[in-house]
């Protein structure tokens, strides 16, 4: 065998071992519920789903801008003013945020998204409204308002719905606990719930928070192969409350 032939032979080698290690990855990818670009799909495609969900969601935010804005327009309200300026934030966020490196394909796991997400389209402000619990749910929201933005900050275009890799974060929120956004959720309607005492506004919060632990879940179940994420975790060990959970 003359070298160059062996030469030859170890590169073919080389590549053949190289599209084994490729397939291997994607077959483990797809057997957790994930789904990362490849050559083989049309970036044409690609492209157009994800304006698409990017446009959709858009629109899902601007509807609660709107709300806010409606709010504000009848109460002259500071959080009926934040909550409208944080949610065109979102609106932008979904128009120009980054491409995800993995995203779920599991449909539970867009389910949480989904009802995390919009689930407060179904609280009223009905029921019981006591002096008490409107002075201590405006300071709860305006916690959770807080939060919600400094969470965004830190997030930048790495914006997400469902479980999804778009780069590890751990700035700001993220370095006292690992999901600050699902966090500031809860404080919100934890607020409006004390605002508007009723049995379904109690559901409907209850609902929400469980959407969103389950988000919180599954996104770690995804993220956990990614590399300093299992860092990450030992150095913040909170996921929503500090000393809680």
């Amino acid at each position: 065998m003359t070298p160059n032939t062996y030469r030859e032979r170890e590169r073919a080698r080389s590549r053949s071992d190289g599209h084994e290690s490729a397939l291997n990855e994607l077959e483990e990818l797809s057997s957790k519920g994930v789904a990362r670009e490849t050559p083989h799909r049309s970036s044409r495609a690609v492209l157009t789903v994800r304006i698409t969900a990017n446009l959709v969601a858009a629109f899902g935010a601007a509807l609660f801008a709107r709300a806010g804005f409606e709010y504000y327009s009848r109460t002259h309200s500071l959080i009926g003013a934040v909550f409208f300026a944080e949610e065109m934030w979102v609106v932008v966020a979904y128009l120009v945020r980054r491409p995800a490196r993995v995203v779920s394909q599991r449909p539970l796991d867009w389910l949480l998204a989904f009802g995390g997400t919009f689930g407060g389209v179904l609280l009223r402000p009905t029921g019981a409204h006591p002096h008490w619990g409107v002075v201590a749910g405006f300071d709860i929201q305006m916690i959770g308002l807080v939060i919600c933005v400094a969470s965004f900050v830190a997030l930048g275009r790495s914006f997400g719905f469902a479980a999804a890799d778009r780069g590890l974060k751990q700035r700001g929120p993220y370095s006292v606990i690992r999901h600050p956004i699902y966090a500031s959720y809860f404080f919100l309607q934890i607020g409006y719930l004390l605002q508007s005492l009723s049995v379904q506004n109690a559901l409907v919060v209850t609902f929400i928070c469980g959407c969103n632990v389950g988000r919180a879940l599954v996104e770690e179940r995804l993220l956990v192969s990614s590399g300093g994420y299992q860092a990450y975790r030992a150095n913040v060990r909170w996921r929503l409350l500090p000393g809680v959970w």
